[in-house]
């Protein structure tokens, strides 16, 4: 099979398919006698081929896709006239803090947001697909540590998280809100978190008792110093999942 034959069939399958594909599964495409590394070739020159065009060829977490360019959503939003995507802050702040700080306890997660964090918010983010544990801190209550999945990076268009807004240092995890608010906006996303009890809605200026998980005693450090703590066993859960999601 030729070059041009090749990009055909991989043009093809990606344009058919409803999720993104990865490098093992398009090498089956050639019964795995096309090299991986011959794939990416072919895959850059594809998104050269499209660079004109209003869609284009992404890789995200989980593999390879078409979408539309940014610049075309305000046509194609005319096709299907939504109102724009409403998010509760609780839930915005979490997701940044998990973001920023994984893997890291709901307890670590109210004390820098200095209120309790409803229940329902990380389960509707944990239905969303954007948040999953990956292990549990060996301490009393053992409490799972939270991390984000391919699912979040691929719905926010990313490959990794090093495409996150950049933070200066720790003491700018304040700033994380915005900045990923304004990403997750801009992908159009649906999340309907905004039916939740009052006790989430409390601005930071009244902080009320944060609710401790079983067994689980809450850190007197500021959200600067616990956002510099280092606990060597959560960096190495973090970097296997990070390093199962580079092989998936």
């Amino acid at each position: 099979m030729n070059t041009a034959d090749a990009k055909r069939v991989l043009e093809t399958a990606l344009i058919c398919s409803s999720q993104p594909l990865n490098l093992r599964e398009m090498g089956v495409l050639f019964n795995d006698e096309v090299a991986a590394d011959t794939i990416k070739t072919l895959l850059e020159s594809l998104q050269q081929d499209w660079q004109q065009r209003g869609v284009e060829l992404l890789q995200v977490a989980s593999g390879w896709r078409f979408q539309s360019r940014p610049e075309m959503r305000v046509y194609l939003d005319r096709l299907h006239p939504e109102k724009p995507p409403k998010y509760s802050r609780a839930a915005m702040e979490t997701l940044a803090i998990i973001a920023y700080r994984q893997p890291c306890t709901r307890g670590d997660m109210e004390d820098i947001r200095g209120v309790a964090i409803n229940s329902m918010v990380i389960k509707q983010l944990e239905d969303r697909g954007w948040v999953e544990v990956i292990g549990h801190r060996e301490t009393v209550g053992r409490p799972g540590l939270y991390a984000t999945t391919k699912q979040f990076l691929d719905d926010l268009g990313l490959s990794s998280l090093d495409q996150l807004p950049s933070l200066q240092d720790a003491s700018e995890l304040g700033d994380a809100f915005p900045k990923l608010e304004d990403l997750v906006s801009e992908t159009q996303l649906e999340m309907d978190l905004d039916n939740l009890p009052v006790t989430d809605s409390v601005e930071h200026s009244a902080p009320v008792e944060a609710e401790v998980l079983p067994g689980e005693s809450h850190s007197s450090q500021e959200p600067a110093d616990l956002a510099e703590q280092t606990v060597e066993s959560e960096a190495q859960i973090h970097n296997d999942h990070q390093s199962n999601d580079k092989t998936g």
